[in-house]
């Protein structure tokens, strides 16, 4: 990598009209000159841009969820089960766009010392994995009870009687500002859970990668993935109830009244409340309301990431995807045993390539645990990124609304132009005014400020950031920047090359990963968000930044699927596999080059795709 370029972190220029941006993010995101040691470390480690998680800038509220997982890997990396090669991640922004650096244990002797520990550590979790992991199951739901909980009436005139003669002692502003605490420690919490057992499910399943890519070394990272695939995870089930509505709806005779998208979920089921059999669907889909379609429309990073719960009509809309396909004679349900046969063929093909007894007592060891780890990877996502980040959003419009009411802001959406400690600083203002009885300088400070930053985060949107800063590695080894978020030798340089062609309507091929296996050949339709799902079309080929749960139903429509991030374990790729779907991930710029309606050939078994022009 010694003559790959990329740009030097503090040499990235600031885009005129947005001068003053870093104000808007936490201090410590920032890269720096005003320290030799710190301007050192950054322009020697290399920061790439994470657009798996974030394939648009960050609003300044929204950036709590990276300030959690911040903390919450590098801390079970590096001071809880000491995994041997790799400390934290480091985190910056540029532009409102956060890239990150995974730090690793460089001296030799460290890793050495660390491997007992996390032998001794991660060993305990493993063996006792499906105790912890209940365990961990009742955390969460806490967690998220607790969420419900909260409240955040408004602030009232006069207090309740009742707060003088039950002795109360405290009043609705103090209420106001402990519960805004409470919402955003038990994010915090959320977040520590997160992590508790993801990096383990990583790290099992890079310890068998690692395995079988020396034991096999022409093997493609693919086909390792292949043998612990046809996994049944929670992330699934809000899909599987949508397929189980639909075939409920033809077994009651009713699909017909489901309609078609011109009519709003209302109105259907308001119809439907006027026959026993239209009551007896309606039942079904309001149990599938909790906790199911709590299922985000987008990453869930993002305050606009809709869920299902917030708008019916999005998963009313799968539901008619499915019954046509029902009624055309079409098979809705995932091709499971396919999926699992070739599971197991791969298993007794490769197995049967090993020599000695050891070897295969290792590998069926290092597969037993990778299977029995890495629906973690998937399922931890529902209750979340989807689940308690859907309730979070909705119960910090509570917070705004109290904010609009009393002239903060202008609107409760221009929250999340304020950052979590910005609010807290805001909430005091209004609570001392309200109690007062005057008036809080917040509404002389925030609407303003908050023009200034709609204006700079406009600014931001029509920027492309650069993919990555800093002084790429000789070899990127570390296994979670390779698995998850598709960072390689390769990938890195087949990003400078498109960059060296610079007009992106002259390339007429792209290379990425190879995320799920098979050839085809189809209509693109670049989609960026789940605005975009409803012109995808019958036998098209899905191109987008990254993909979202929420998206499955399309599955039924789509021949294949691009992405411009990912690694082999990123949800594009595993639900691609599991739908037998073939799949090109982490192509670092699909999306800026392929145009909808373009004829393209998708390689699952290469990773390489191919644009007629």
């Amino acid at each position: 990598m010694a003559d790959q370029k990329f740009p030097n972190p503090h040499e990235i220029a600031t885009i005129p009209g947005t001068e003053g941006w870093e104000r808007m993010y936490p201090y410590h995101y920032q890269f720096t000159t005003k320290d030799k040691e710190r301007e050192d470390y950054e322009n020697n480690m290399f920061w790439f841009n994470d657009g798996l998680h974030y394939p648009e800038p960050m609003y300044p509220f929204d950036i709590i969820w990276d300030e959690a997982w911040f903390l919450a890997l590098s801390q079970f990396n590096t001071r809880i089960f000491m995994i041997p090669p790799a400390l934290g991640v480091d985190h910056r922004i540029i532009n409102g766009n956060v890239y990150i650096s995974p730090v690793p244990v460089t001296d030799p002797e460290e890793v050495q010392k660390r491997i007992p520990l996390f032998m001794e550590r991660a060993g305990y979790y493993y063996e006792n994995w499906d105790t912890l992991h209940e365990q961990w199951e009742k955390k969460m739901k806490g967690v998220i009870s607790d969420l419900e909980a909260l409240k955040f009436p408004s602030l009232p005139e006069m207090e309740d009687i009742s707060v003088v003669k039950n002795g109360l002692g405290t009043s609705s502003g103090y209420e106001l500002l402990t519960n805004y605490d409470k919402l955003i420690n038990l994010g915090i919490l959320c977040w520590q859970y997160h992590f508790e057992f993801l990096n383990l499910s990583y790290a099992a399943y890079v310890t068998f990668v690692d395995f079988c890519t020396k034991a096999f070394p022409d093997i493609p990272l693919q086909k390792i993935s292949q043998m612990v695939a046809g996994i049944d995870v929670m992330l699934y089930k809000p899909d599987e109830e949508l397929k189980k509505l639909a075939k409920l709806a033809i077994e009651l005779g009713i699909d017909s009244q489901i309609g078609d998208d011109t009519k709003d979920v209302e109105i259907v089921i308001s119809e439907l409340e006027g026959s026993e059999k239209g009551k007896k669907w309606i039942s079904a889909w309001d149990g599938a309301k909790y906790p199911w379609f709590y299922i985000s429309t987008g990453t869930g990073w993002y305050h606009h990431d809709a869920s299902w719960n917030d708008n019916l009509n999005i998963p009313l809309s799968s539901v008619r995807i499915y019954i046509e396909k029902l009624n055309s004679g079409k098979n809705i349900d995932r091709p499971l045993e396919a999926v699992r046969a070739e599971r197991e063929r791969l298993v007794k093909e490769y197995r049967a390539l090993l020599t000695t007894d050891q070897d295969r007592q290792t590998f069926d060891q290092l597969r037993d645990t990778s299977e029995m780890v890495v629906p973690f990877a998937e399922n931890h996502m529902f209750y979340v990124e989807n689940w308690f980040h859907s309730v979070f959003w909705n119960k910090m419009r509570e917070v705004a609304v109290i904010m609009a009411e009393h002239h903060f802001i202008e609107e409760t959406e221009d929250v999340w132009f304020l950052n979590r400690s910005e609010i807290k600083e805001a909430l005091w203002d209004l609570v001392t005014a309200w109690a007062s009885g005057t008036k809080g300088y917040g509404p002389l400070h925030w609407p303003e400020e908050i023009q200034w930053r709609k204006g700079v985060y406009k600014i931001f949107k029509e920027n492309r950031p650069v993919p990555a800063v800093g002084t790429p590695p000789e070899v990127i080894s570390e296994p979670f920047t390779i698995v998850l978020w598709g960072i390689t030798n390769e990938s890195m340089a087949a990003w400078a090359k498109l960059k060296e062609i610079g007009d992106p309507d002259k390339v007429n091929e792209i290379e990425g990963f190879a995320g799920s296996p098979g050839v085809v050949e189809g209509i693109a339709r670049v989609c960026r968000s789940v605005e975009d799902i409803g012109e995808l079309k019958e036998g098209e080929i899905l191109v987008a930044p990254t993909t979202s749960p929420s998206w499955a139903p399309v599955f039924q429509k789509i021949r294949g699927v691009i992405t411009d991030v990912g690694g082999i374990m990123c949800h594009a790729a595993i639900v691609c596999r599991e739908y037998g779907m073939p799949a090109v991930v982490g192509t670092g710029h699909a999306t800026a080059i392929i145009k909808s309606g373009m004829k393209i050939k998708v390689n699952g078994d290469t990773g390489r795709i191919y644009i007629e022009r």
